[in-house]
């Protein structure tokens, strides 16, 4: 444990002036944290907290209201009170900075040294370096990622794993490097704020992981002829892309970097943001690069805010929802006609098929389903998409060249035939079966993916797809669904909780035990996140302080 820091809190562009808000932290000094965690940098954090710590629970307030209004029959709709926002056709948002002009295909991927080189040198225009769904926030992968990333950004990383190969950045080229933070829901355990009146509490995720990232790698980045950029998750409101906003503005104040440096591209990952983008992009416009489908997360965010709210809002197997079922198509396509009426970007989503070099008929069906989902994307009118894997960026890229030709995008293709109302994004209607096999596959994956997440992996290869937390979210989600709407499976049998109890043995018995394992441990998160009487927001917060933090 380090002593204390003091938080610098500049109110405006005057000189700071110190104040009691400080930073303490908890977690261990492993070699080179000092780097990252310096006197100077933790101030910074203190400073975010001290002048925004309040605001981020203000809005986690609004979460669980609309939450709960939604749950109580109230349907989310668009606002009559920003109808002028949407109304006005005249604002644009500041668009693309250096090196964001063209992202026709973006590499997903964990921070840690060797995901990170790989990410470098794939060839995708983009990367998202992801300290989120995709990275266990374990302090290690916390503070280790932000090293990963000070020292690509400086072209100082090399990695050499426990078998000795050596890993080096080689690429000419390298892609432009778009960061994601924690959402605004998550904390950081191994680091404590203590307000001016004495208060103490966990740090935000979302502030500590922009925070560490901005402050050591602005500047760089500018005079490496990019910026600091960012990928948002999880926003639900346009005064959760306020907050954004504001902290950017900070935070460009507070290094002396010009106002509108940072760019943001926001993921529509949640039901209440898809009725807010128009707002939303508002919010940012003078930070704001464009939006991003988050599919995953947002087939989540469906169940979770209509899990209570009877059979019709039922969906079948998580197989069944794909982007072609209406209420995904009319979300995408109503993401890309307003990115481009405002000038922004429209970013498709993750395909999660991977290859297998051990496999060929599962690389090529990777490569027949990834083919398919890009065509479809690069045809609806979005300005790139992502990955999950390095060997699939050809096949990603052929399908955009094939539509944008030399155009670096598609930004001036206007949607105008695109007309999506509040009904279309809740017809969640689909028509198919919940089996038994996707009862037992949604029981699997999910323990599975948890097991990893424990033990450090956000970013998981199963059953030949790349996994991350959304897909442990969306399968816990729907076994508690189906539990608490009585449903049954296509062969009649009633999903119940000794149902599932039955599949979580059978799952137990089916994967490979090891010594030091956790999968004890993910069967009684999973236990309590799928089956208990009231349903967590997000099953990540009490894993990650009853099992994470006390691990770590």
């Amino acid at each position: 444990m380090t002593p204390t820091a003091t938080g610098i809190a500049p109110e405006t562009n005057s000189i700071p002036t110190t104040t009691t808000a400080s930073i303490q932290i908890l977690g261990e000094m492993r070699p080179r944290y000092d780097e990252i965690l310096t006197p100077e940098a933790v101030a910074f954090l203190a400073a975010l907290h001290h002048r925004f710590s309040g605001r981020r629970h203000d809005r986690l307030a609004d979460r669980m209201r609309r939450r709960y209004e939604i749950g109580n029959g109230h349907d989310p709709r668009f606002r009559d009170d920003t109808a002028h926002i949407r109304e006005d056709a005249e604002w644009q948002v500041a668009g693309a900075g250096p090196g964001l002009e063209d992202r026709r295909v973006e590499i997903t991927g964990p921070t840690d040294p060797k995901m990170t080189i790989n990410a470098l040198n794939s060839g995708a225009k983009v990367w998202l370096a992801d300290q989120e769904d995709a990275t266990s926030p374990t302090w290690k992968n916390v503070i280790e990622g932000q090293l990963s990333l000070r020292d690509a950004i400086r072209g100082e990383l090399s990695f050499t794993s426990p078998e000795g190969k050596t890993y080096e950045v080689t690429a000419e080229e390298t892609p432009t490097i778009v960061m994601r933070p924690r959402g605004w829901h998550l904390t950081e355990n191994h680091l404590r704020f203590t307000d001016r009146s004495g208060r103490e509490m966990a740090a935000s995720g979302s502030l500590i992981d922009f925070g560490l990232y901005f402050f050591h790698n602005a500047k760089q980045l500018i005079e490496n002829g990019r910026g600091p950029y960012f990928y948002i998750a999880k926003l639900e409101s346009a005064e959760e892309a306020k907050l954004w906003d504001d902290v950017f503005t900070f935070a460009e104040n507070y290094v002396g970097i010009t106002h509108g440096t940072v760019r943001a591209t926001v993921l529509i990952e949640t039901l209440p943001a898809a009725f807010e983008m128009d707002e939303i992009l508002f919010e940012l416009r003078d930070h704001c690069a464009g939006l991003n489908a988050g599919r995953w997360d947002y087939i989540f965010s469906i169940i979770k805010n209509y899990r209570g709210r009877g059979a019709r809002f039922v969906l079948p197997d998580r197989s069944e929802v794909t982007m072609t079922v209406p209420f995904m198509r009319s979300y995408t396509e109503l993401l890309v006609k307003t990115c481009h009426k405002r000038g922004a970007f429209a970013i498709g989503g993750m395909s999660a098929f991977i290859p297998n070099r051990r496999d060929p008929e599962v690389t090529a069906r990777a490569f027949e389903k990834v083919s398919a989902d890009k065509n479809r994307e690069a045809g609806m009118g979005f300005d790139g998409t992502w990955v999950a894997h390095p060997d699939l960026i050809p096949a990603a890229m052929a399908e955009f060249d094939a539509v944008l030709g030399d155009k670096p995008n598609q930004v001036d293709r206007q949607r105008d035939d695109v007309e999506v109302t509040a009904a279309d994004l809740l017809d969640v209607h689909i028509g198919r079966p919940i089996t038994a096999q996707g009862v037992h596959d949604n029981v699997s994956v999910a323990i599975r993916y948890i097991e990893a997440w424990l033990r450090g992996l956000g970013a998981v290869a199963l059953d030949n797809l790349m996994e991350d937390a959304a897909t442990a979210e969306i399968s816990r989600s729907q076994v508690w669904q189906w539990i608490h709407q009585d449903q049954r499976t296509a062969d009649g049998a009633l999903i119940t909780r000794e149902y599932v109890e039955g599949l979580i043995t059978r799952v137990l018995g089916e994967v490979d035990r090891r010594e030091g394992d956790r999968f004890d441990d993910a069967a009684a998160i999973f236990r309590e996140v799928a089956l208990g009487s009231e349903f967590p927001a997000f099953l990540t917060l009490s894993a990650y302080a009853n099992y994470l933090t006390e691990a770590d």
